[in-house]
């Protein structure tokens, strides 16, 4: 119980210094909630539940997943912000969330000003793969064989999702004029693929991943700045002729705006002393491709706004729209 022990004793602390008599009722007294704005299976709604499981086990609480899909995010976006600001409602969100907010003409919350940043959770690339039928080796191969007379098209998890955008802007750099269509999920995107449907897709590791292992597709490149080091021998899009192609997903837990910072604190350092836990980094690397990531809440307010810029940039070049 050290961990809840230091936890409380940041709450108190605040108390203290705003002039107020600690209560013996101090946080958390009560199961906190998690809100994830998608459905479950997804790797946004794991990622919640595995700090979840151990945040409960830190703190003495129950911790609830509550999926609140719709709207590409937005609608369970807005249930957090319009939550009290008590620390006892947390949202999951992931690149989707900045994104939405150069897709999206009017939402019922402010992307920046409603939440309070608790941190930066992890990074993924995504993963270029085509199906075996298309004969590439190499991006550059793709490339040649897309400015081609054969017309190639690629999947997404739907219009204006991450892997859409990854894919737009894919085309916009190397010149490219392949076909979107697009799909209700990565799952049904995947199977696409695997079918023969499409030709490629901007695949997350954790979804393309398997299928590239059984042969059924073929990998190219990751789509960030680095290599992933669940597939350290596949190139980036950026060393295979692109070299400023960027498009890296992330998760990251926010609270309503006006929570106390000493709550915030205290869940930061909670979050990432469960990150740091091997057989978490080992589940995030194995299964979503994922590493950690770690910072303050200022830091995490910081990438926020920087993404903001990145992304709003990535849409006006895209051209994509919400269907």
């Amino acid at each position: 119980m050290a961990h809840l022990h230091a936890l409380m004793l940041i709450v108190l602390a605040l108390a203290c210094s705003t002039g107020r008599a600690a209560s013996p009722d101090t946080y958390p007294s009560k199961p906190i909630r998690i809100i994830v704005p998608f459905a479950p299976g997804g790797g946004t709604d794991v990622l919640a539940r595995l700090v979840g499981q151990k945040l409960a086990e830190a703190v003495g609480q129950s911790v609830l997943i509550d999926n609140r899909a719709g709207a590409g995010g937005t609608i369970g976006t807005e249930l957090a912000a319009r939550a009290p600001a008590d620390g006892y409602t947390l949202l999951m969100v992931n690149a989707g969330h900045v994104i939405n907010s150069s897709l999206y003409k009017s939402l019922a919350y402010d992307t920046v000003n409603s939440f309070a940043p608790i941190s930066l959770v992890g990074t993924a690339s995504y993963l270029l793969v085509v199906h075996p039928s298309v004969p590439v080796k190499t991006v550059q191969d793709l490339i040649r064989v897309a400015k081609g007379s054969v017309p190639l098209t690629f999947a997404s998890s739907g219009s204006a999702s991450t892997t859409h955008l990854a894919a737009e802007l894919f085309n916009s750099m190397a010149g490219t004029k392949m076909t979107h269509v697009p799909y209700k999920g990565g799952g049904p995107a995947n199977t696409a693929l695997v079918s023969g449907e499409v030709s490629c897709y901007f695949g997350s590791v954790s979804g393309s991943l398997p299928h590239v292992r059984t042969g059924r597709l073929r990998a190219l490149a990751v789509t960030g700045m680095k290599r992933s080091p669940a597939l350290a021998e596949l190139p980036t899009i950026a060393e295979s002729g692109l070299p400023s192609y960027d498009v890296t997903g992330w998760f990251g837990m926010l609270a309503p705006a006006g929570t106390a910072n000493a709550i915030l604190a205290g869940l930061n350092s909670q979050v990432g002393r469960i990150l740091e836990l091997p057989e978490i980094k080992r589940r995030l690397l194995e299964h979503e491709g994922a590493e950690i990531a770690l910072g303050t809440p200022a830091d995490f307010a910081r990438f926020i706004k920087s993404e903001l810029t990145k992304y709003s940039d990535i849409v006006k070049i895209s051209g994509a729209r919400i269907d």
